[in-house]
């Protein structure tokens, strides 16, 4: 796939000279995080059916990353690293529920245990920024607790314990905390943004920190009727087709065009960061992430591999791209880096700031291998063995253009080259078997670092010679 950067351009040549802009000491962050967004799902990454052209305008004013991923293949944990700056392993965010996803008889090991909150002893980049005198409002879905207000956002609109939107879904009516509706029809991704402009306006004299964390694209797949019409009447993509799907990608495109247009009108452009990211890889019922393979709930790149844009006035240049790896993370470090906070001394960060990549594209940062683990199941074809499982236990690293897989119910090991193999289609262990070897001891060394747990404990209901039902399903994004 080749992103559409080059065209996109043509047009934003004229827009600004990003380095002519000093950058202040504490800008304001607006921060898009689309739940189940797909790294394929944008018009600045190829897709010909979807619709974008305010985040395809974003894109070719700010840098895009290439290689960027989440730190988990779901919501709740990937959220729990990006706000609390460490990996899983640390804080026992592993999964969304619990961890014995499926069938009792399917599961051959007991899977670690899931913690479903992030524990208050974990400070959050938004506490470390509150410190700082930033005003923050978390809007939208939050899924590590109760309340955002109680680890360092001032203002929580619509975020509870939950992942999905609750009630009657994207449409109204609907209760959610700060957030009430009553009459039907309103759209739930047209009222967070209205709510997000409404706190732009209300704090454009201090420094904010917008969190619009809308609960699109995430199922019940649920579209305004007009604008799914539009997608029905028209050609399907090659791989990429559907209506309604498409019209809640165009309402998160509409958002950002929405939020981005008060910006300007307030004249907060110069001193406003812009990030854009997903949580995790595309629902494969929902759209297609080819040319990745897997989907949402899998360590291969369809699970994990994202969007993400940066816009930052002075110091990013538009149209830059830029392809070193960085991971969720890495997001903690970079925003105390960007507002000029402090990080409590004795906090440990398992991310590292992007900044130096923001600055030039060519930086690299000092080290060597990004790492996952997820010791859970989750239900839905995917599994390699052909079980009925999007995932059972495994981990993954990325060293350079190299990714390990390894699942711990039988010790199977894949190893991918993703710069010659992005689809992940060709097994390379037995052809370089070094390399094997140098990413295993490297995951495993990871491991023992962050105390990370491996299932090992065998299940007693556990069934191999049950139903093979689900066993010969094809997977739905292939």
């Amino acid at each position: 796939m080749k992103l559409k950067i080059a065209s996109i351009c043509v047009f934003m040549m004229f827009a600004n000279s990003a380095q002519s802009v000093l950058a202040s000491e504490r800008p304001n962050i607006v921060f898009f995080f689309i739940d189940d967004l797909g790294w394929a799902d944008l018009g600045y990454q190829g897709s010909e059916f979807y619709e974008t052209p305010n985040i395809d305008k974003l894109a070719a004013s700010g840098m895009v990353f290439t290689n960027a991923y989440a730190a988990a293949p779901n919501c709740a944990p990937s959220r729990a690293c990006l706000l609390s700056g460490q990996y899983s392993p640390r804080h026992g965010v592993y999964t969304v529920g619990t961890s014995r996803r499926g069938k009792d008889k399917d599961r051959r090991l007991e899977p670690t245990q899931n913690t479903e909150v992030l524990d208050g002893k974990f400070i959050t980049w938004a506490e470390v920024l509150n410190q700082n005198d930033y005003v923050l409002a978390s809007m939208g879905k939050w899924h590590l607790g109760d309340d955002p207000t109680t680890q360092g956002f001032d203002i929580n609109v619509a975020g509870k314990h939950w992942g999905s939107p609750s009630g009657g879904g994207y449409h109204s009516p609907y209760k959610y905390p700060n957030l009430e509706q009553d009459r039907p029809g309103e759209y739930l991704t047209d009222r967070l943004t209205d709510e997000a402009v409404e706190f732009v306006e209300a704090n454009k004299d201090k420094p904010f920190f917008l969190y619009l964390s809308h609960y699109a694209v995430h199922t019940p797949i649920q579209a305004k009727s007009d604008v799914a019409a539009r997608y029905k009447a028209k050609p399907s993509g090659q791989h990429q087709n559907n209506a309604n799907y498409a019209a809640m990608v165009e309402s998160v495109d509409d958002s950002v065009g929405k939020v981005l247009a008060a910006v300007d009108r307030l004249g907060l452009t110069d001193n406003t960061i812009v990030v854009f990211y997903s949580d995790n890889g595309g629902h494969s019922g929902a759209t297609s992430n080819h040319p990745l393979r897997g989907s949402k709930g899998m360590l291969y790149e369809g699970g994990i591999r994202e969007p993400f844009i940066c816009r930052w006035p002075g110091v990013t240049t538009a149209g830059a791209v830029c392809q070193q790896p960085i991971i969720g993370v890495d997001l903690y470090p970079t925003f105390v880096e960007m507002t000029n906070s402090k990080t409590p001394d004795d906090y440990l960060l398992d991310g590292l700031s992007i900044v130096p990549m923001l600055k030039d594209p060519s930086a690299t940062l000092p080290r060597e291998s990004i790492f996952w683990h997820f010791p859970c199941y989750l239900e839905g074809a995917g599994d390699p063995s052909g079980g009925p499982f999007r995932t059972t236990p495994a981990g993954a690293i990325r060293m350079g253009d190299w990714k390990l897989i390894e699942w711990f119910e039988s010790g199977r090991l894949e190893l991918y080259n993703l710069k010659n193999d992005l689809g992940e289609s060709t097994v390379l262990n037995e052809s370089h078997p070094e390399k094997l070897r140098q990413l295993h001891a490297a995951m495993k060394q990871w491991r023992r670092d962050v105390a990370a747990p491996i299932p090992t404990v065998l299940n007693s209901k556990y069934n191999p010679g049950g139903s093979s039902a689900g066993r010969k399903k094809k997977r739905k994004d292939e």
